[in-house]
Order: structure tokens, then sequence, then C-alpha cells
């Protein structure tokens, strides 16, 4: 479990980390149950630099089960297992059965209170936690 917090600009670190994972060949479930975010990681990975477009589609398209990066608003019928990127402020549906989760937390008080409580329930039920500090990584 991987927690990148105090994201300056959260939707460009999230779109960064979807970018790395994906140059790297990971599989990736995007968790946007929010349409408004869901939009807005979709316009963001077709723009990323430095690599430009990053090839991702939603999970109701045909091409899912063939591609890389997952944008879905629901967990119930994922695609794959392997990864799971959290943009919502909830505890994510199902998680566990997921190898890997990663969230991001920027740097404003609503998403940095959301973040903590999701921490604390991790970490109540003994999940390792791996902090990433992204502002001393973007020095």
């Amino acid at each position: 479990m991987f927690f990148y917090h105090n994201a300056g600009d959260r939707l460009n670190a999230i779109a960064a980390l979807i970018s790395k994972a994906a140059q790297q060949n990971k599989a990736m479930l995007v968790y946007a149950p929010d349409p408004h975010v869901a939009d807005a990681i979709d316009r963001q990975l077709w723009v990323q630099q430095p690599t430009g477009f990053v090839p991702h589609v939603r999970a109701q398209s045909p091409l899912a089960s063939e591609t890389l990066v997952v944008i879905a608003d629901s967990l119930e019928h994922a695609p794959q297992s392997q990864r799971l990127f959290n943009l919502s402020r909830e505890i994510p549906p199902g998680f566990s059965r997921f190898a890997s989760l990663i969230e991001v937390v920027g740097q404003e008080d609503e998403d940095r209170q959301a973040g903590r409580e999701r921490v604390k329930y991790y970490k109540d039920r003994g999940y390792a936690i791996k902090f990433i500090d992204l502002a001393e990584i973007q020095r």
C-alpha cells in the first residue's frame, strides 16, 4: 500500500504516477466514482508530459481487458486485480482483493483529513503503508 501525500497539484501527481506505471507495463485500475474526477483524469492522461498520451479506457469499453490503464466508477467487475489507484476520498469497496493500493493526498485540508481517516482504517486492519512525501520528490 502506497500513500503519496503533500501533492501540490493532486491531479497532475496522479497522472504522473499512472504514466510512470504505464511506462513500466504495469496494469492499473483507476477507481474514480465521481464522474467529474473520472473526466478530469481522463483528460489529463491525454496530455500528460513528458511522454504525452497514456493509453487508457473506461471500464465499460470493450478494450478494457486489453488496456493497461482502466478508469472505473465501480469495482464490481474490475478487469484486473493487480494495482488499484484510489481517486475517491472514501475507502474503495473490496480494495483487499487487489495486490497493491495507491493513494494520493493533496494539500487541501479536506483532502488531508480524508486521507488521515483512510490511513487509520488501513492501519487498524494491519495493512503496511509506505508513505511518500511528494513535496520532497518535487524539489
